[in-house]
């Protein structure tokens, strides 16, 4: 989360942490698959588990996590972010071993392992910026941020993640925008030995996320709410369901379609890149630039 835009700072993050395997494909249950964490009132349930939401207000913002942990699959989740002005406002998607308020897919620790989606609000009429990031054994500052093609605010879209020993695959819409190789044999950590849970939160981060702080969060505005709902997971552990069952970008490299894709993405919607920051990196891009 070390690069701010021009965008709000209200942070909703969603953390996938995974620590043991699901079998098979499985849609999800909020009331079965997620504990509330805190916020008190504010995170909800609804409509016999199909329908989630997060809130912020001046007081508090919300989280949930998986109660299981997961070592390798696909994860989705549909989000409808924070509408108007979520200035200061970030929300996130994310795996990880443990952290705080993201959706992200992560383990726990100081070397811990983790996988961001984290959405940083707007003002009214600017976009939201798509902030992706991979932690491996502690070590992150592995950004890259996004425009989307679509205001994330009107409507549902599914944010997911691939993950396998080979490879990290951010999609969005099934649309390819990131894929992070396994680069061990340059020496470089990749996330394959820790289980990751999955979080999510919905948070105050006008200190940093919009404008580098410069825009501060509207409380008047307040409260601040996304939606989540179609939680599913494809486990590695089966391999006829993630393998045979999906394309082949989902589970191995990436086809021709999906690179075309991938490169338009990158091409047209893609505003920042670490692995291309030559004053950040003057001595030299990391190593799994390379990859």
């Amino acid at each position: 989360m070390g690069i701010s835009g021009n965008v709000s700072c209200l942070v909703l993050l969603v953390g996938l942490a995974l620590s043991s395997l699901i079998v098979g494909s499985y849609a999800g249950n909020f009331y079965q698959d997620f504990d509330l964490t805190w916020g008190g009132h504010r995170p909800k349930i609804f409509k016999g588990g199909q329908l989630l939401s997060l809130s912020l207000d001046k007081v508090s913002g919300s989280g949930f996590q998986s109660k299981k942990e997961y070592l390798f699959g696909r994860i989705d989740m549909q989000l409808k972010l924070v509408a108007g002005n979520s200035a200061g406002t970030v929300t996130a998607y994310y795996v990880r071993i443990q952290r705080n308020k993201n959706i992200y897919l992560s383990s726990q620790g100081p070397t811990h392992d983790e996988i961001d989606f984290e959405f940083l609000g707007n003002v009214s009429g600017d976009p939201y910026v798509l902030h992706t990031n991979i932690f491996t054994q502690g070590k992150g500052n592995r950004e890259q941020q996004f425009y989307l093609w679509f205001d994330p605010s009107k409507n549902f879209h599914t944010y997911s993640i691939i993950w396998k020993p080979q490879h990290i695959i951010f999609l969005v819409d099934n649309t390819p925008i990131r894929v992070f190789k396994n680069a061990e044999s340059l020496g470089v950590p990749f996330p394959k030995n820790q289980a990751m849970r999955i979080y999510s939160s919905l948070w105050n981060a006008d200190d940093w996320a919009t404008r580098g702080g410069l825009v501060k969060t509207d409380w008047s505005k307040a409260p601040f709410t996304a939606y989540y709902r179609n939680f599913n997971v494809i486990d590695a552990k089966s391999s006829k369901s993630f393998s045979d069952s999906q394309p082949s970008w989902q589970t191995n490299a990436l086809d021709a379609p999906s690179r075309r894709r991938l490169r338009w993405v990158q091409k047209y919607f893609m505003i920042y890149n670490y692995c291309t920051d030559l004053k950040r990196f003057p001595r030299g891009f990391p190593a799994e630039c390379r990859n």
